[in-house]
């Protein structure tokens, strides 16, 4: 770990290594030869697999983002991906894009980061999940060595814990609405935007665009979309919550 301390720049380019997977091909090459493929195309270079008395909880979450399924192996995961899917800077989503090989002056070691992430700028994240009450030495050292590897080819690296849980319990509520289906009919979507042009209750403002069993699904994906915006983190989103448009201030009086 001394010697990869020392590992910036073009010392960082060959100390590490990325085993991936493209088109079905395993390939192996140093950072400095591969931090250009793109990795939100690659596939995952690890099973996501439950087996019953094991840790954590695998499973496949649809993407609107990059409309197919992208894998998980924890509810916290998942989390985190929901929240990936609904930023709109987020472009492209991969799971466990490659291992990261490095030695650590002892024994050779490797970590699969759990995301890849390109943005609208074309920057590159990594992400990695754990709870901070579920890291140990290993865990931190792992996180602590993706993070120079990504210094030192300019991609952003992100440690993610546990989101604030009202945020996280809205979002899960407005992904069942991320799906395109549930921003028809048009007609009502620009309604929609007319009536909280001003900030309004959810409950009344629904109801002055028509009969609320079509017109919540549609109002519940403007919020997934961003283009409606109601606080998220204050308070779980009920009948009264205020809804304004997107451009609008928030109304505080």
């Amino acid at each position: 770990m001394e010697a990869l301390s020392r590992a910036y720049g073009d010392e960082a380019l060959t100390a590490f290594e990325l085993d991936f997977l493209s088109n079905g091909e395993r390939r192996k090459h140093a950072l400095g030869a591969s931090w250009q493929v793109p990795f939100e195309a690659v596939e995952p270079v690890r099973p996501f697999r439950w087996d019953k008395g094991t840790p954590g909880f695998a499973g496949w979450y649809y993407s609107t983002t990059v409309r197919d399924h992208v894998g998980y192996e924890s509810w916290l995961e998942r989390d985190r991906l929901i929240l990936l899917d609904k930023d709109p800077q987020v472009r492209a989503i991969s799971s466990q894009p490659f291992w990261l090989h490095w030695h650590d002056g002892k024994r050779r070691r490797r970590h699969a980061p759990d995301y890849f992430v390109r943005l609208a700028t074309g920057q590159a994240r990594i992400v990695d999940v754990r709870a901070e009450d579920d890291m140990d030495e290993d865990t931190r050292e792992s996180f602590a060595v993706t993070q120079r590897a990504c210094a030192a080819v300019g991609w952003e690296f992100e440690w993610a814990g546990r989101p604030q849980p009202i945020l996280m319990a809205n979002v899960r509520w407005l992904a069942r609405y991320r799906r395109a289906r549930c921003g028809r009919p048009e007609a009502v979507v620009e309604r929609l935007l007319e009536v909280f042009s001003e900030p309004r209750r959810l409950w009344d403002g629904a109801a002055l665009v028509g009969d609320r069993i079509q017109v919540l699904p549609v109002l519940f994906h403007l919020l997934w979309l961003g283009k409606l915006k109601v606080d998220l983190s204050g308070g779980l989103l009920k009948t009264g919550s205020l809804v304004w448009a997107k451009g609008r201030r928030q109304w505080t009086g």
